[in-house]
């Protein structure tokens, strides 16, 4: 595998410590409703100027609604090679169950 899928807690941390781009693969509607603090909205645009003018050494942070579609983006962008990439074990349903919770630090924006 290519990429590695994060627990929230080692996303916490690779958040804080990497500062990843982010990347939200949900659909547009939800993603307007709330998604990880700083997080872009994946559209095709983006994914193109990826591939062309990103750092590929940059970490890449992905997540969808429960961590299976951000891991098949996760794998594209390792195939077009890039170097650091990880999904988000159980998406952003799990992120916000987590920051609900009070366990985590980590910030959902509206």
């Amino acid at each position: 595998m290519k990429f590695k899928t994060l627990a929230i807690v080692d996303t916490a941390n690779l958040i804080k410590s990497a500062l990843p781009m982010i990347l939200d693969c949900r659909d547009m509607k939800d993603y307007r409703v709330g998604h990880l603090e700083n997080a872009l909205h994946v559209h095709e645009g983006l994914k193109e100027s990826l591939i062309k003018r990103g750092d590929k050494q940059r970490s890449l942070l992905i997540y969808c609604y429960y961590g299976h579609a951000s891991e098949h983006l996760a794998e594209f962008f390792s195939d077009f090679g890039f170097k650091n990439v990880y999904s988000l074990s159980g998406g952003y349903a799990a992120w916000k169950e987590y920051y609900l919770s009070g366990e985590g630090n980590g910030r959902i924006a509206p």
